[in-house]
C-alpha cells in the first residue's frame, strides 16, 4: 500500500509544470534538532564513500552511505511513496548531495541534467532501449528554512521536455570563478564552470518571466524532474546558511555509471569503489548496477519514522 502516493489531479500537475510541491516530511521544529546533530556527522568523513578534499562538490555526494539520517530518509514512504507514482514501482536512488549555500554564495545557474555528464564529460545513466525519457526524479529536502535571501530553488514551469543544453560539449573548470560572476544582474556560477558553455544556441537567455522561487521551511521537500531549467538564488544574508539534501531516484532498469569506474569533475578525480545504488522499492531489474544492501556503517537501509 502506498499510503502518500500523488493523487490523478497531482500528477498531472506534475506532468504539466515539473514539479509537484512542497511538501512536509518532517515537523519543523524536529528537523532542526536533527539538524544541529547533523552539521558533527557531516565533519566526519571517515565513512563517507569519497575521501576527497571537504572543500570539493564531490565531498557532498553519496552521505547517504555513511549518515544514518539520510539512510533512512532516502527510504522515506513520504517521498518514495510519491516517486513510484510517477516511475513505477522498481526504484532506485542513485545519488545523493547536500548543497549548502553560505553567506554571500553565488546563486547556482540556470541548468538541466540528463544524463548527468556535464561536469564529468561521461554519462552518468543511461536510460533503457533507448527510451527518449531521461533525467531523474529529484527529492530536494530543506534542512534549514530556505527563501529567496537565503538561495532558494528556482524553476521555470514546463521546461523539462526540451533539452536547452548539450551536456556532450563540456565545460571547463575555473574554480576562481567561483563567486565572481555577474549574470543578468546577479552574482552566479555553477560551483566553479559556467553552464552557459553547454547552451545549444549561444545566444539564448532563459526567459526568467515565469519562474518561481520556490520557499520552503525546514522538513519539507519539493520532487522536480532533473531536465526542469533549475537554479538557486544568491544567499544575501548576513548570517543565514541554507542547506538542502537532494536524493535522486530513477526506475531500477536504469544503468547507473555505465562504462567507467572513476568519475572526475571539479577538479577531483574518484573511485567508484565504495559506490553502490540503493533498491529503494521493488526489484533490481538492470543487473550490471552494483547495490548496496546496507551502508557502509554496517546499519540496515530500512526507514524508521522520524517525527516528533
Amino acid at each position: 500500500m502506498s499510503k502518500y502516493k500523488l493523487s490523478e489531479e497531482e500528477i498531472k500537475k506534475f506532468r504539466d509544470q515539473g514539479y509537484i510541491g512542497p511538501f512536509k516530511a518532517y515537523d519543523n521544529e524536529y528537523i532542526k534538532q536533527v539538524y544541529k546533530k547533523l552539521r558533527v556527522e557531516f565533519f566526519n568523513r571517515e565513512k563517507a564513500p569519497y575521501q576527497v578534499d571537504a572543500s570539493s562538490p564531490i565531498a557532498n555526494y553519496d552521505r547517504h552511505l555513511d549518515v544514518n539520517f539520510l539512510s533512512t530518509h532516502i527510504m522515506n514512504p513520504k517521498l518514495v511513496d510519491r516517486v513510484e507514482s510517477i516511475l513505477g514501482s522498481n526504484l532506485l536512488c542513485w545519488r545523493s548531495e547536500l548543497f549548502p549555500k553560505y553567506p554571500g554564495d553565488e546563486g547556482t545557474d540556470w541548468h538541466q541534467a540528463d544524463t548527468f555528464a556535464h561536469a564529468s564529460g561521461k554519462p552518468q545513466i543511461a536510460w533503457p532501449n533507448g527510451s527518449r525519457f531521461g533525467g531523474a526524479i529529484t527529492v530536494w529536502m530543506a534542512l534549514t528554512d530556505t527563501d529567496k535571501e537565503n538561495g532558494c530553488l528556482r524553476f521555470i514551469p514546463g521546461t523539462h521536455e526540451e533539452m536547452f543544453y548539450d551536456e556532450s560539449l563540456g565545460m571547463e573548470y575555473t574554480p576562481e570563478s567561483q563567486n565572481t560572476s555577474v549574470k543578468q544582474g546577479k552574482k552566479m556560477g555553477f560551483f566553479g564552470y559556467d553552464y552557459r558553455n553547454l547552451q545549444k544556441d549561444k545566444d539564448w537567455v532563459p526567459d526568467e518571466s515565469s519562474a518561481v522561487d520556490i520557499e520552503m521551511k525546514a522538513g519539507e521537500f519539493v520532487i522536480f524532474w532533473s531536465t526542469l531549467m533549475h537554479s538557486s538564488n544568491p544567499n544575501n544574508t548576513a548570517d543565514r546558511t541554507r542547506l538542502g539534501f537532494a536524493a535522486r531516484y530513477v526506475p531500477s532498469s536504469v544503468h547507473v555509471y555505465p562504462d567507467t569506474e572513476v568519475v572526475e569533475e571539479y577538479g577531483s578525480s574518484i573511485s567508484l569503489e565504495n559506490f553502490g545504488v540503493v533498491n529503494v522499492k521493488g526489484e533490481v531489474q538492470e543487473k550490471r548496477n552494483k547495490v548496496f544492501a546496507n551502508n557502509l556503517r554496517g546499519n540496515e537501509f530500512q526507514f524508521v519514522e522520524l517525527e516528533s
